[in-house]
């Protein structure tokens, strides 16, 4: 299978700080990459060297056979982004603003006009295509922006924090819109924070932390470097947790981990039901204080935790501080 996608020693400095330090990765033709990472790992960066919005300082970059530096006007004609704001006018109607968007890549009037039609119908948008955008929710400026990154039918499309802001419900609707991008052939490279999101749209992961590759692979992979079961506490009083730690080490085959805020106590565990049964009996008298019990495989939440040493709640939006902000809607 081709790669669509090469990234090979990839650096990229802002002054004294090293973003990128010698990034490698590959996206197959017609698969979802996840790049994951806690705040300030470089995923943004990234993306944007990867759309030309960024001079990268050393390293091979290239997209659909194409180098990023050399043969920028190409790359972005075969790409789309959307970043992780939605980049649409607000006085314009929603088809004005993909009609706009065809233009500035050269559609011809009729085309234009033809592929807004057919992407507000797909991503149901056509009973709001009449209306100015500044009228439109959070979910449905989100829509118009990916419809406005695939208005040329690009081979790769950079989806950074796609969902970001979004309620539950519009979550889900833009998960199964990305889908069927995939469905269709799309390469998708997907920056997240969003742990289920990544696991439940990408083919294969790339974890990043302080601009270095940590872990890469499926889901399940990924999880299987964690290992193990997890059985996990959380109590009322977060004064009871040394307490319990000290009853349960010994089940322990790892050192458990302790979320004061929380209140949760997660002990690395195998065994099964009888574990947890062994558990319960050692707490004894101290059960009043359990709010809630379980026993889990690890997700991807402990991949987090495990290779960087912070949860995924610790994820920003931004990786670097003094970036400017990236085109978004949409490589256009």
């Amino acid at each position: 299978m081709t790669d669509a996608i090469v990234v090979e020693g990839l650096v990229k400095r802002f002054g004294a700080t090293t973003a990128l330090d010698g990034v490698d990765l590959t996206v197959a033709e017609g698969s979802v990459l996840g790049l994951l990472g806690p705040n300030g790992a470089g995923k943004t960066t990234v993306v944007r060297i990867l759309t030309t919005l960024l001079e990268a300082d050393a390293g091979r970059v290239e997209v659909v056979g194409l180098d990023v530096s050399r043969e920028a006007d190409r790359v972005r004609a075969a790409i789309g982004l959307t970043g992780q704001y939605a980049a649409v006018d607000e006085y314009l109607t929603g088809f004005e603003n993909l009609e706009m968007v065809g233009r500035l890549y050269r559609l011809g009037r009729a085309e234009a006009r033809r592929r807004a039609g057919e992407l507000l119908e797909r991503f149901d948008l056509s009973g709001a295509a009449d209306r100015p955008a500044k009228t439109y929710s959070g979910g449905m400026r989100r829509r118009l922006d990916i419809a406005a990154s695939l208005i040329a039918r690009p081979r790769v499309l950079f989806l950074d924090e796609p969902t970001t802001g979004l309620d539950p419900r519009s979550r889900l609707s833009m998960w199964e819109f990305i889908a069927d991008l995939a469905d269709g052939g799309t390469t998708i490279l997907l920056t997240t924070q969003y742990l289920e999101e990544a696991d439940r749209l990408a083919d294969r992961m790339v974890v990043i932390d302080r601009g270095r590759v940590i872990a890469r692979g499926t889901a399940d992979e990924l999880k299987a470097q964690v290992g193990g079961q997890r059985l996990e506490f959380t109590v009322t009083d977060a004064a009871v947790l040394p307490g319990m730690v000290e009853r349960l080490r010994p089940l322990a085959v790892e050192d458990p981990v302790v979320d004061v805020q929380a209140r949760r106590l997660s002990l690395p565990v195998s065994g099964g039901a009888e574990v947890l049964a062994e558990a319960l009996r050692r707490l004894d008298g101290a059960t009043a204080e359990i709010f809630d019990v379980g026993l889990r495989r690890p997700d991807l939440d402990d991949v987090f935790l495990a290779l960087t040493g912070r949860v995924a709640e610790e994820v920003a939006t931004e990786d670097d501080p003094t970036a400017e902000p990236a085109i978004t809607g949409g490589a256009r």
